[in-house]
């Protein structure tokens, strides 16, 4: 499964950001099935999980991020999205989506937050 991750950026801090992640071409019935989980990994450091939805909906939110980052999929547009708001410059990380079962990653996108 190939994915691409989007949204990444520059931002001050408090401010927000969103992720997203898609599968090219994939069909309604396989994006319903699969789940996705967010990693965030800083140099040095290892991979973290931040959040994850499952395929019925239900969600998993790092102490880290709870209250500020929203995990969500829209089944119309085949997409997952990282809704990230009040960002801190601890924030700043390449993060990636991860789709599975397949355990398929996406090439990554850079978060950046100044303080």
């Amino acid at each position: 499964v190939q994915l691409q991750a989007s949204g990444g950026g520059l931002v001050q801090a408090g401010g927000s950001l969103r992720l997203s992640c898609v599968v090219p071409r994939i069909i309604t019935s396989v994006f319903w099935s699969k789940s996705v989980a967010w990693h965030r990994q800083v140099p040095g450091k290892q991979r973290e999980l931040v959040a994850r939805i499952t395929s019925d909906g239900s969600t998993y939110y790092d102490d880290s991020v709870k209250g500020r980052f929203t995990v969500s999929k829209d089944n119309s547009r085949k997409r997952w999205y990282l809704q990230m708001n009040s960002l801190k410059p601890e924030d700043t990380a390449v993060y990636y989506c991860n789709v599975n079962p397949d355990n398929s990653w996406g090439q990554g996108t850079q978060v950046t937050v100044s303080s």
